[in-house]
This record gives structure tokens, C-alpha cells and sequence, in this order.
């Protein structure tokens, strides 16, 4: 969602805030803003569109001078994306000025309230409400900032992040968080306020990311204070090193972060499982998952709770784990299994699967997991991130930055976890033999380079994408392990190209699908040599025969679907139970390359935010 930045120190503040900006381009936004304090007066400058745009009205505006600043992208929420709506905004007074990431649930009420007293609103935001509270209860509590801020947010319902700067206190930024991600760096002299680590990498390695309902005063030459909102109770802030390094969030010459995110897959693969995987001993260590292996073994089921990529690496997790453990799996949609009241017992093992370990829905899934008495499990990319800190246990994928806004490192990272859980209670239970255990060890060993392999059909994939770079509906089929992997090459082709695409169950074609095809309907069809091929093939000549465009991923060394399809992408053989993680890479360079050559905006698809940090 938005994305906050912040500094007060002894730099120019201009370069550090736009610089972070830019970094935080990838959550998704639609307007961006800035305001510095130049020890006088402050300067603001904001606009619709992006910071690219920002630095061209902030260079004629002349806000550029200032050791102390805000900065902001927005997503839109309440009002449409323009000038006026954009962060920061002022109090009525001009004193105060704030950044906002989430939503105030309650504005209205409250708007209508300072109406009555004589404020008024020049934009439609929740988040102006929110800054004319906090002057009110400055004036009427004569009050300091940051309990004025304190008061104020526990009159609020809804989630936020912000930084509020007040012009008469001109020596420190006060934040706040409540279901939105907010990190504070600490350097010599001075703090980085943001959204994630990403802005301040280069310039400290020491943060703290503040929990919910926790607010921050950072003072210039004085040390950072931390209080609980509720009650004003003072809190010891727990500093972290960071793992980031500034390497890791540049692009590293590829046009693309997407494009770098799919060719760093064999490394994080690697990187997820290194320290774990122990082929050669026959064992798989992981803290999370041994310390509490009765709570697995035991368990009546395991739910699988997430959103968008993290739900379809959730559903393979469903047939690696019942095949392998033969422990019973349900994948809910974190969204919905948090308003259906659903049945949830003290036997249950919740997975919480999300890439940034701050998505709302998952989060409030957790929650409602505990209440019931579930073991919770976490499986994250983020360090420090919000649900490593709610659930019980859980496991980092160790996936390194994934900057782009359509997932593609974290899908087979979290699913190269699920697996390694898979196995190890597999183990455990005594569901898998000796020979076969051993065997998918070492056959996991050798998937990054196997991926590294599925890579080189990037030209063909180029190819393909050029031939069907105009096409306005595509259909994708799988079966099995693999019938996940169609649903989230669907859901990359409508991320970043736009184009209209269904995943959907092979044998499901023939229900109602089937109807849809045509010469010009192009049908990704996922046929790997293991598993239900021959049933594969009879739907690709069910396609043939209604002159649909196959377009077939196949295993090396494949004569039969090759005879029957338009095009073939070819992937390493594999295990069954391996294999979307070989068969997910082309559909992720050909939605990749129709992208571009459709002229999206790969990184940043409109409409949507890489963390989804409200409802």
C-alpha cells in the first residue's frame, strides 16, 4: 500500500526522502507527495502521479531545503487519485502536517464533529480528518504532540501508519502503527522513518520496527521513546540489524526487477532451503517445525490461511502435505476464512503463508486462530515482519527483496518451505518409506539447477509472447500438482498485462470452459510426463479439435504433446511432486515478456500494491 518516508538529522533531507520514494515505488501507488521543514517554514509539494512527477513540481516549487522532511506515496482509498488528495496534508492551522498509510473506518462521524467546531476540509481523505484531530485535542487538552497524537488515535477505528510533524515543535517527527508495517532507522545523529528498510539501507543497518499500537517520538540529539497508545505504558525498543544489503533492491542491469526476480528463483531456492536440507545425512532441520512436531503430528487437520501467490503455494502445500504425511490440509482464503465464522479446534494447525508477513487479511486470520486455541505457523520472506511476530512458530523463506508487485521468487520459495514441512513430517509419521524419502532429498537438492535449466527457454517464451502479446482472453490448465500452477499463471498474465486470464482444473474443461474456445482463444496447457498425462493429452486434443491455440509446457525429450500443440516450452524432468516448481517459470517469462511488449508497467501494475496492508 502507500508508502512512508521520513528523516530528521543533520543531512539534506530532499535526496534521502525522494531516493526513498523511489524505493518504495513498488508497493503501488497513484500520487506522491513531500513536505520539509527548513528551520523556518515548510515547504510542500505534491502531486498525481509519480515521483518521477513529484521531482519536476518539487524543482519549481523550490521545495528542496530542509534537514527535517515527510514523504509519501499514495494509494488511493477515500477520494480519487489526484492533486488534492495526495499526503501530506495540513492541519486547518498549517502547524501540523502528516503522512498516512491505511484507513480510518470512523472519519466520518469524527469529520462531521470538527465540521461543527469550525474546521474545514479541502480534500476528501480520511487522513485530513485524522490531522484536524490531533490539532483539536492539541488545543483543547493543551497538550504536546505526541499526546495529542496518543489521544487521538485511541478515538480511531481502522488501521494506519503515520508521521505527524508539528512546525511549533520543530524537533521531532512522531509515529504511530496499527496494522500497517512502520520501521525506524537509527543512525548517528539521526532517524529514517518508513514503510520497510528499504529507504535507509545505505545510510545505517540498525532498526527498529515498531508493533502495532506502538508510537515513537524521534528527537534531534535525543534518544528515540517508544509508549504504548492505550495506555501511554513506555517500551523498551528491541533494535535489529538488518539483514538487507543495498545490492539486493537495485536491479543489477536487468531491465526489470519482475525480470531479476525470476532469475534469482535458482539462488533463493537454494538460500530457502541451505542450513535445512541435509541430503546426504537424510535429515531436514528446522526450529519451527521441530520444536513443535507434536503439535503437527497430532493435529486433526492443518488449515492453510493466505492471499493471491501465497493461496496457490498454499494449494500445492495441500497435495504435497496430504500425499506425503497424509495429514488431512483445507486452503481458505485468509479474506474470507476471517468473516465465515468458521470452525477452528484446539487440534488445528493454522499456516499462515504471506510474502511480506503484513497482509491484513492474514493477519486478522491469525488472530482469529489463536482466539480458538489453533497452533499458528507462520511462513514469511519479511524479517521482523508482523506475522513473524503474531504467530507461534514459523520459518523465513529467506527469498532475499522481492520489489516486484507480481510474485515470482516468493511462490517457489514458499513453496520450496511447504515442501521441506512436508517432508519432514512425512518422516515423522512414518508415511513415507526410507528409499522414497531419501530420494526426494536429493531430487530437492537438484531443483535450483533444474530451475537454472527451465530458464533457458526465456527466447522461446519471447517467442510465444510475441505471437500472443494481442489476445484478449487465455485459459490455463493443470492437473494435479500442477492444477495451482495454472491458477497463479493466470493471475500473473491479468497482473501486469491486463489480459483477461482463467486457471482452471484440466478434467474441468469439459464443464462449461470448454465452451469459450475457438481459433482465437489461447489455452496454456501445463503437461509434464509425470502424473495424469495421458488424461492431459485427451484434453489437448479436445482443444485441437475446437482450433483452439495450444500452448504446451512439457517435460524434455516430449514427442506426444508436441505432435498436438502450437507451441511447446520445454522444462527438466522432475518428480511429480517437484514439478510446479520447474513448470511455473516459463508462465512467468511469457506473462513477463507480453507485459512489455504490451508496454505495462511490469514493476508497477496499476490498481495494485505489493503489501496489502488493509481490507
Amino acid at each position: 500500500m502507500c508508502g512512508i518516508v521520513g528523516y530528521i538529522g543533520h543531512r539534506e533531507a530532499y535526496p534521502v526522502l525522494i531516493k526513498g520514494l523511489k524505493r518504495l515505488e513498488y508497493r503501488g501507488y497513484d500520487s506522491a507527495g513531500i513536505v520539509l521543514y527548513d528551520g523556518k517554514d515548510l515547504k510542500l509539494s505534491k502531486t498525481k502521479g509519480k515521483v518521477s512527477d513529484l521531482e519536476v513540481i518539487a524543482e519549481i516549487e523550490s521545495t528542496k531545503s530542509g534537514n527535517i522532511g515527510l514523504g509519501h506515496t499514495r494509494w488511493a482509498t477515500h477520494g480519487v487519485p489526484n492533486d488534492v488528495n495526495s499526503h501530506p496534508h495540513y492541519s486547518n492551522s498549517g502547524e501540523l502536517v502528516i503522512i498516512h498509510n491505511g484507513i480510518i473506518e470512523n472519519y466520518e462521524p469524527i469529520k462531521k464533529e470538527l465540521i461543527k467546531r469550525g474546521y474545514t476540509f479541502t480534500s476528501d481523505t480520511d487522513t485530513e480528518v485524522l490531522v484536524n484531530l490531533i490539532e483539536d485535542v492539541k488545543k483543547v487538552e493543551k497538550c504536546k504532540l505526541g499526546k495529542a497524537v496518543q489521544i487521538a488515535l485511541n478515538q480511531v477505528v481502522g488501521a494506519y501508519a503515520i508521521a505527524v510533524f508539528d512546525k511549533s515543535k520543530p524537533n521531532e517527527i512522531v509515529v504511530a502503527r496499527l496494522g500497517s508495517p512502520l520501521a525506524i532507522g537509527i543512525g548517528e545523529d539521526e532517524f529514517f522513518i518508513a514503510s520497510d528498510a528499504s529507504p535507509f539501507i545505505e545510510y545505517t543497518s540498525n532498526a527498529v520496527y515498531l508493533e502495532d499500537e506502538e508510537m515513537a517520538i524521534v528527537r534531534l540529539h535525543k534518544p528515540m521513546k517508544v509508549h504504548k497508545i492505550k495506555d501511554d505504558a513506555e517500551v523498551i525498543p528491541y533494535v535489529q540489524e538488518l539483514q538487507m544489503n543495498l545490492e539486493q533492491i537495485e536491479k543489477g542491469g536487468y531491465e526489470h526487477f519482475m525480470l531479476k526476480e525470476i532469475y534469482e528463483q535458482p539462488n533463493a531456492i537454494k538460500d530457502t532451503y541451505r542450513g535445512r536440507l541435509l541430503a546426504d545425512k537424510g535429515i531436514i532441520q528446522m526450529a519451527g517445525v521441530e520444536d513443535n512436531l507434536e503439535k503437527f503430528l497430532n493435529a486433526d487437520r492443518i488449515i492453510i490461511v493466505a492471499c493471491g501467490t501465497s493461496w496457490h503455494a498454499g494449494l500445492v502445500a495441500e497435495y504435497v502435505i496430504e500425499e506425503f504425511a497424509r495429514i488431512p490440509v483445507e486452503v481458505e482464503y485468509a479474506s474470507e476464512f476471517r468473516y465465515r465464522n468458521p470452525i477452528i479446534n484446539k487440534n488445528d494447525v493454522v499456516i499462515a503463508i504471506s510474502q511480506s508477513g503484513e497482509t491484513a487479511d492474514t493477519l486478522a486470520a491469525i488472530k482469529l486462530a489463536k482466539e480458538n486455541g489453533a497452533f499458528v505457523f507462520g511462513v514469511c520472506n519479511v524479517v521482523g515482519s508482523s506475522i513473524s511476530r503474531e504467530t507461534h512458530a514459523g520459518a523465513y523463506t529467506h527469498a532475499g527483496p522481492e520489489i516486484g508487485v507480481a510474485s515470482t521468487k516468493a511462490f517457489t520459495t514458499q513453496i520450496t518451505i511447504l515442501t521441506l514441512i512436508a517432508l519432514r513430517l512425512a518422516k515423522a509419521n512414518g508415511t513415507m518409506s526410507v528409499s522414497d524419502y531419501q530420494r526426494y532429498l536429493h531430487e530437492l537438492e537438484l531443483i535450483p539447477s533444474k530451475v537454472q535449466e527451465a530458464l533457458e527457454c526465456n527466447v522461446v517464451a519471447e517467442q510465444v509472447a510475441a505471437i500472443y502479446k494481442d489476445a484478449t482472453n487465455c485459459l490455463y490448465l493443470g492437473r494435479g500438482y500442477n492444477f495451482p500452477v495454472a491458477l497463479e499463471g493466470a493471475l500473473k498474465l491479468k497482473e501486469i498485462s491486463y489480459i483477461h486470464a482463467e486457471g482452471y482444473p484440466a478434467a474441468e474443461m469439459k464443464h462449461g470452459p470448454i465452451a469459450l474456445i475457438d481459433e482465437s482463444m489461447p489455452v496454456v496447457v501445463i503437461a509434464p510426463n509425470k502424473g495424469h498425462y495421458d488424461k492431459v493429452v485427451s484434453n489437448i486434443q479436445e482443444i485441437k479439435s475446437r482450433s483452439g491455440k495450444i500452448i504446451a509446457i512439457v517435460t524434455k525429450g516430449d514427442v506426444q504433446v508436441k505432435e498436438l500443440a502450437d507451441h511447446v516450452i520445454e522444462i527438466p524432468e522432475a518428480n511429480e511432486a517437484l514439478t510446479p516448481l520447474l513448470t511455473t517459470i516459463p508462465l512467468q517469462l511469457l506473462s513477463y515478456h507480453i507485459a512489455v511488449m504490451r508496454g505495462c508497467n511490469v514493476d508497477q501494475p496499476r490498481n495494485l500494491a505489493k503489501s496489502v496492508t488493509v481490507e
